[in-house]
């Protein structure tokens, strides 16, 4: 096979674009084509401050690479978890997310999550749901108070998370399975900081292939940690890839055309605005400011006072 641009051995084949490229070639057809989606989208300009969620994983430092390569002033926010697992996973995707900073000369913010709550979310999901199930609830609520509070405070335009087509699709083939209105008026490649205390959210890599993003991460020479969080084993999330990964099989480029048709949908008026009448109800949590539509305490603040 040979590259569509120069004629020389190719390293991938995207099937979806009907592209082969050469080492060279790729590595500037990825940064390329986040630059559209950038631009199409409006995600945010070269003046603003970024802050890129990295988790030491191929998307997230992918994407910190990608935007520096890019010219934009981003810095990083790693978020300690506290997840031991068989490669003390915690601390192996902290020492990478480091690792890539002092590499790249980049700034690198640190929450460690058991030092600032003196809890781990394993301990703090043991504590919240009584051992029942894996701690991915809390990890998830945990990062997003953590990720937009450090966003707020520290003054940054926008937050950028390592989000990939692969993962889009299967949030937005979960929530269409459930005709989740609200949460279907909500997914897209922007989300704007439209109530108190938010701060405004992009997903740069929300038309790129996960099988993209880990060819990027290698030819690029990008180390990162390979293993899943070890809570993830038989998450419905996972079960929904696995049948879109068949359908891609299949259908080359079926997954980019299920998100990109969505958005246009969206785009014309799919969701009116009185879809999502708990966003219209949300308020300050009086005691950290993000918007919550619980009375009194925002769903963090609870499960940090020990309520379950």
């Amino acid at each position: 096979m040979k590259c569509t641009k120069c004629g020389g051995k190719a390293v991938i084949s995207v099937l979806q674009h009907h592209l082969g490229l050469c080492k060279e070639h790729y590595l500037e057809w990825v940064p390329g084509q986040v630059a559209r989606a950038i631009q199409k989208y409006r995600m945010f300009a070269k003046t603003d401050r970024i802050l890129a969620a990295v988790s030491g994983g191929k998307d997230s430092l992918s994407l910190w690479d990608i935007l520096h390569r890019l010219g934009y002033q981003v810095d990083g926010l790693y978020i300690c978890l506290g997840i031991d697992g068989g490669v003390n996973y915690s601390n192996e995707s902290q020492r990478l997310s480091q690792q890539f900073a002092a590499q790249h000369g980049l700034t690198l913010h640190v929450v460690d999550i058991p030092q600032v709550y003196g809890e781990s979310i394993p301990q703090i999901a043991s504590r919240t749901f009584r051992g029942r199930g894996a701690p991915c609830s809390v990890c998830g609520l945990a990062k997003r108070h953590e990720m937009n509070r450090l966003a707020r405070d520290l003054g940054y335009d926008v937050l950028v998370t390592g989000h990939n087509l692969d993962d889009e699709a299967a949030v937005l083939f979960s929530n269409t399975l459930r005709w989740a209105g609200g949460f279907l008026a909500r997914q897209g490649p922007v989300l704007e900081a439209d109530q108190p205390g938010l701060a405004r959210k992009a997903k740069p890599l929300c038309r790129m292939y996960e099988r993209d993003m880990t060819a990027y991460a290698l030819l690029r020479g990008i180390e990162y940690i390979y293993d899943e969080c070890p809570y993830a084993l038989g998450a419905t999330s996972i079960y929904y890839k696995e049948l879109l990964n068949k359908l891609e099989s299949d259908q080359p480029g079926a997954k980019l055309n299920f998100y990109l048709s969505f958005l246009q949908a969206k785009e014309g008026g799919l969701f009116a605005p009185q879809a999502d009448p708990d966003r219209a109800q949300m308020h300050p949590c009086p005691s950290c400011g993000q918007s919550t539509t619980a009375e009194g305490l925002c769903s963090f603040c609870r499960m940090m006072g020990g309520e379950s």
